[in-house]
């Protein structure tokens, strides 16, 4: 062996302990960072179905499940949430409106669950301002939203992201919410609040991130969807004009690596648009999405994104419930269940709504009966909110008339014109495409145009005549016996969505409003049951479709 001079080694060993360092300077680091995403989840907690008072196969229960199973595999995955989560179903109901004093069950579930974020949806202020606090105060975890701001200043309502550091790498996650929201909600329940376009307030705090937080990956939970039909390029009829822009946002929102989506219910397991992920995880807690971004960097430069892919974890049916999620819902799905078995009057046959859409239905005439007599109104129009709808003969109760109107809208009493209400009718008959010689009216069903936008009306009598023009289908309109004069003015009785312009009900955006009532229709139409005990059983048979 030859050895070095003592000198020479003295400057070899600093020399070789310099090749190393540099070698390793220069080796690739990888990193991974896992994300899982809900979205309108809409108050479901437990896989229970209480208009049918029986078990069902969704809900926060079982995709606590698949959660806690991807955290055995990844334990520093972030848990996002996508909007639209306090609202829904009776149990959220009876929290939110009969009794908000215990902490709020959605909250309390995904607290446990460890969320990192929620962004708010437009049915976050359906209860209002004072119960969305409430319910914002009780989270563990940051409610984000970037385009939500305090009316007339420029600060916003809400933080706009959060910030993770998963590893050595530094996760921006966007918060935005359809900007849409005052064409649906009562104006008290975002009172102080204004929603501005996705687009810009994108690219400002998208930037943000980028600059001052420095972070690696740029991760947008929004709730909204893509904002036209992925087969055909339209957009959704009725739709307004920038309440949805996932499109938009991934092709001119430059630095965003994954974007999680919301409102439109669609399952989205993968769409890659400009370089952007793009997920959406269903309804009700019928799956989750999880995306999988891998990075890189050489040395101590900058994190790269080298890879991402997502995928849909569908709900099957042989997934369990959580215990832990099952015993914190219990106390609020006890109190649910007894307001729900409580009996407010009696039907002598049976009642269903899978066909009110296309023939008068005693059901829907019972909604109509509630408005008109709660508003003391002349006409009123309402829609079938959901065709599974039934009523077994005998004793009624206040799950009948939960399972039957689901939502909680509020009664508005509008001065409107003839023509007004015709153009409304007009508008609602486009639910049915273009005649087709043989085909039934069933079969002529628009599918881009969801059930609950059909509204039909009491009041008068009318028919709808596929046959025709879309825009001149209401024939023979009649109100007391005779024509209906355009100049006629009428008192009618809606909802606040259809006030607001909700569905493309446009016509009724500038109408006086005589009367709006403070409590939800589907309390009133519980009061009518209550006053008048019986459910007519047959249907006025006031309109009809033909041929």
């Amino acid at each position: 062996m030859i050895s070095l001079p003592a000198s020479i080694r003295l400057v070899a060993r600093p020399l070789v302990l310099g090749l190393l360092f540099f070698t390793a300077l220069q080796a690739t680091e990888r990193a991974q960072v896992t994300l899982l995403a809900t979205t309108d989840l809409h108050g479901r907690i437990l896989p229970y179905d209480y208009y049918a008072d029986k078990p069902a196969e969704v809900g926060l229960a079982k995709l606590a499940t698949l959660i806690k199973q991807a955290r055995q595999e990844r334990p520093d995955l972030l848990l996002l949430d996508c909007g639209d989560t306090i609202q829904g179903t009776p149990l959220a109901y009876f929290h939110n409106r009969k009794n908000n004093a215990p902490r709020d069950p959605m909250m309390l579930v995904m607290s446990t669950l460890g969320y990192a974020s929620l962004t708010p949806g437009n049915h976050e202020y359906n209860f209002g301002r004072a119960v969305l606090e409430k319910a914002r105060r009780e989270a563990t975890f940051p409610w984000i939203s970037a385009n939500t701001y305090r009316a007339g200043i420029d600060e916003t309502a809400y933080e706009p992201y959060v910030v993770k550091q998963i590893g050595a790498v530094r996760v921006g996650i966007l918060g935005l919410t359809t900007p849409a929201i005052p064409n649906w909600e009562n104006p008290e329940n975002y009172a102080g609040l204004e929603f501005r376009p996705l687009v810009s307030e994108a690219k400002k705090w998208v930037e943000v991130l980028r600059g001052r937080e420095h972070v690696d990956v740029v991760v947008v939970t929004m709730h909204g969807g893509v904002e036209v039909d992925l087969a055909t390029g339209r957009r959704a009829p009725g739709d307004f004009e920038g309440e949805n822009a996932a499109l938009a946002l991934a092709q001119q929102v430059p630095g965003i690596d994954v974007m999680f989506l919301g409102h439109t219910h669609r399952d989205i397991s993968a769409l890659v648009v400009n370089g952007v992920l793009l997920a959406q995880a269903g309804r009700w807690g019928d799956r989750l999405v999880r995306a999988d971004v891998t990075l890189t960097r050489e040395g101590g430069a900058a994190w790269s994104v080298e890879a991402k892919a997502s995928r849909s974890l569908p709900v099957r049916a042989e997934i369990p419930a959580d215990p832990e999620v099952l015993a914190l819902a219990e106390p609020y799905h006890r109190e649910t269940q007894a307001w729900l078995s409580r009996p407010i009057g009696r039907t002598a046959r049976p009642l269903e709504a899978a066909n009110a859409h296309l023939q008068d239905s005693a059901l829907l005439d019972l909604i109509q009966r509630a408005q008109l007599e709660a508003g003391n109104a002349d006409v009123s129009l309402a829609a079938n909110f959901n065709p599974r709808a039934r009523v077994p003969a005998g004793t009624v109760t206040v799950r009948d008339i939960a399972g039957l109107y689901v939502y909680e809208n509020t009664l508005y009493v509008l001065e409107i014109t003839g023509a007004q209400l015709k153009a409304a009718l007009e508008h609602s008959a486009r639910y049915f495409l273009p005649y087709q010689e043989g085909k039934t009216p069933a079969e002529l069903i628009d599918r881009n145009i969801p059930g609950y936008n059909f509204d039909v009306a009491e009041g008068v009598s009318y028919e709808i005549d596929l046959r025709r023009s879309i825009g001149d289908r209401i024939q023979y309109l009649m109100f007391k016996g005779a024509p209906l004069a355009p100049e006629r003015t009428l008192r009618l009785a809606t909802n606040n969505y259809r006030y607001n312009g909700g569905g493309g009900y446009t016509m009724f955006k500038n109408a006086k409003v005589l009367t709006r009532s403070s409590a939800e229709i589907r309390d009133l139409i519980i009061a009518w049951v209550e006053k008048h005990g019986e459910i007519p059983s047959e249907p006025s048979g006031n309109w009809r479709i033909v041929p």
